[in-house]
């Protein structure tokens, strides 16, 4: 099992975050991961890198070399990651006779969050995860046997309460959730962070059981900055004239950011560039987030500001 996250001493967790942390949320990866992912975000100078999923289809490799990334990290896998497992057709595919699932899972080992939390005291900040291998939308019978067998739950009510346990577990009370797809509640419109563009055009296909986990996690007098996400890639499919919307905000100020931006590495006559969302953070709020592409030398050739914080002034990350 691999980890490159080596917990530091317990800090208090209700001491206020002095340090700016830069987050680097990286999208659907779709077998699009290279080494110099990791040379790229160790340039940008990340301290956290939080990445949604969809590796490949259950594409062990891919997990691996995310893995062993020397940067603190937590991550939680997509739908693409249980392709060949969560479903009948998928079934009817599989090919290999090994658990790619767990293999994954097991790669991982606590980085992955999904139905679970990383402390990370030396940012004062914990990351939970919502429901792994998410396909998103409010049917459970779609999926309900895979999460039966995987992890005893039986219903969104039940996920729900996993969630918020992991939340209770923590060691913080600033609290980053990501999922592969983001919660419910964020629009219908087809061009909303979760809104569906496939026909019937429209519809809110979130995941209902993340958004109670968050609400509860409010209740619970915890602070949510950050909810991060991908799966509902932002190049629609209905039309080519615009993007999906990237960014949401609520008034308990959490930024819900969509960082599907697929595909994340390109080729083209300039040479190859690769994408991250950054997220910057100060005293528990996020104050900006960009979506940045880098060039062959770590250069940022291509920033798009997608959330800049009233008080915060604009700057590069």
């Amino acid at each position: 099992m691999v980890n490159a996250h080596t917990p530091l001493p317990a800090a208090d967790s209700t001491a206020p975050m002095n340090k700016a942390l830069t987050i680097a949320v990286v999208g659907d990866v779709h077998d699009l991961w290279e080494p110099a992912d990791e040379q790229a975000l160790k340039h940008l100078g990340v301290d956290l890198v939080l990445l949604v999923g969809d590796f490949g289809n259950e594409s062990v490799e891919v997990v691996r070399s995310i893995a062993e990334m020397d940067i603190p990290k937590a991550a939680i896998f997509g739908n693409h990651d249980a392709w060949y497992t969560a479903t009948h057709w998928g079934k009817k595919m599989r090919t290999h006779k090994e658990d790619r699932v767990q293999i994954q899972i097991d790669l991982l080992g606590e980085a992955h969050v999904g139905y679970g939390k990383l402390d990370f005291p030396e940012f004062n900040l914990t990351v939970v995860g919502g429901r792994p291998f998410s396909w998103g939308g409010s049917d459970w019978s779609a999926h309900g046997q895979f999460y039966k067998e995987r992890y005893g739950v039986q219903s969104f009510e039940e996920s729900t309460a996993k969630i918020v346990q992991a939340v209770k577990d923590g060691a913080h009370d600033t609290v980053i959730f990501i999922g592969h797809c983001g919660p419910k509640g964020l629009g219908d419109q087809p061009e909303d962070p979760c809104g569906k563009d496939w026909k019937p055009l429209g519809g809110d296909h979130g995941d209902p059981d993340l958004t109670a986990a968050i609400e509860e996690t409010l209740l619970l007098g915890k602070s949510v900055p950050l909810v991060t996400f991908g799966h509902m890639h932002h190049g629609l499919r209905h039309t080519k004239d615009r993007l999906r919307k990237m960014i949401d905000t609520s008034p308990h100020g959490t930024v819900y950011l969509n960082a599907a931006s697929v595909p994340r590495i390109v080729q083209d006559d300039t040479g190859r560039r690769r994408n991250f969302s950054l997220v910057k953070l100060e005293a528990g709020t996020v104050t900006q987030v960009s979506l940045v592409w880098v060039d062959e030398e770590d250069a940022i050739v291509s920033e798009q500001g997608l959330y800049q914080a009233e008080s915060a002034p604009l700057q590069i990350l």
